[in-house]
């Protein structure tokens, strides 16, 4: 089948084309995220294949089946980029990665708390300048600490099996709770008592219309004074602007990202030569206690591996049967 591949680095390609040995697709490369303004470049393709900031809104939609798209195939888990029920009405099917490696996302976001807690992005800052001092290096043990995760999924679950590693105590909250992390203690509460109890709160929930900026003005004094925050879901889960004054303050004691609500401009380039434009991811940047990673959570071999090759799986089982076991919906 041919497919058109947007917003394809080298990386991309190269796990594609190595995943597409045993499905003999014709993959065409794009390099420009798909819009409304690039989907002419998928003209005449019946398989698209989307990443996360590409826009598969209605416009881009109705424009993608007028030049004979039948399936888009996304390349990651979420699917809140994509008007579903415009797809569903234009006849074009959608499959997405449910699961792809929930350790890498889950270890990621260790690496992010790690880091905060014991000040490595500084220290590493500091001593390649000659500068061994410890001033302002101080962490915290992690045993003995409270953690709050929000979804419990699998990567919410390979998280909390990690953390319970370290002895933490975990709080849990999903509106479909699991039973896999009742082993390591996981103990389910409502979203109040989960932020106001936590040390570190670690968001792992999808988007929907009940998570967007779940973390808001109004949510952030309800956390435990001085408490980490992690989002390695989906940017819009916080309103990035609360969180800016609650930084100032102290109210959040420090902040770990790997995504960001208006990431779309700015992730997966390099824009070292450039201004950085908006204004509020400028200003996170300006803090000691804010680390930004720019979406490359799931960025491991094994992950990006299984990416490619469930991908191309998910197109060939639909090019035989017009049916998919990760048909979005279904």
């Amino acid at each position: 089948m041919k497919i058109a591949v947007f917003s394809t680095k080298s990386y991309d390609q190269e796990f594609f084309e190595n995943a597409n040995r045993t499905n003999e697709h014709e993959l065409t490369f794009i390099k420009p995220r798909l819009t409304s303004e690039t989907w002419i470049l998928a003209n005449g393709f019946p398989a698209v294949c989307a990443f996360v900031n590409d826009i598969l809104n209605k416009e881009c939609l109705e424009r993608l089946a007028a030049g004979g798209t039948k399936l888009i195939a996304l390349r990651c888990a979420g699917y809140n980029n994509v008007d579903l029920e415009a797809a569903s009405q234009l006849g074009i099917d959608v499959v997405r990665v449910p699961a792809y490696s929930p350790y890498s996302v889950a270890e990621h976001t260790v690496a992010l708390i790690m880091s905060l807690n014991r000040k490595i992005h500084r220290s590493y800052a500091r001593v390649r300048e000659g500068n061994f001092s410890l001033d302002g290096l101080l962490g915290f043990d992690l045993h003995g600490k409270t953690i709050g995760i929000v979804g419990t999924g699998k990567i919410g679950v390979a998280f909390g099996k990690i953390m319970h590693g370290f002895g933490c105590k975990l709080l849990g909250y999903d509106p479909n709770p699991h039973s896999e992390l009742s082993a390591e203690g996981m103990q389910y509460v409502t979203v109040p008592e989960l932020f106001s109890s936590s040390d570190v709160v670690s968001l792992h929930c999808p988007l929907t219309p009940a998570t967007r900026h779940l973390v808001n003005q109004e949510s952030i004094p309800l956390l435990k004074k001085g408490a980490m925050l992690i989002n390695t879901s989906r940017g819009s889960v916080i309103d990035t602007k609360a969180v800016i004054p609650a930084l100032k303050s102290g109210q959040i004691g420090s902040l770990g990202i790997d995504v960001y609500e208006e990431e779309a401009d700015y992730f997966f380039e390099d824009l070292s030569d450039q201004a950085i434009a908006d204004d509020t991811l400028a200003r996170l940047l300006t803090f000691p206690n804010v680390i930004v990673t720019g979406h490359q959570a799931f960025f491991t071999t094994e992950a990006m591996s299984a990416i490619a090759t469930i991908t191309l799986q998910n197109i060939s089982e639909w090019e035989k049967t017009g049916r998919s076991i990760n048909l979005v919906g279904s």
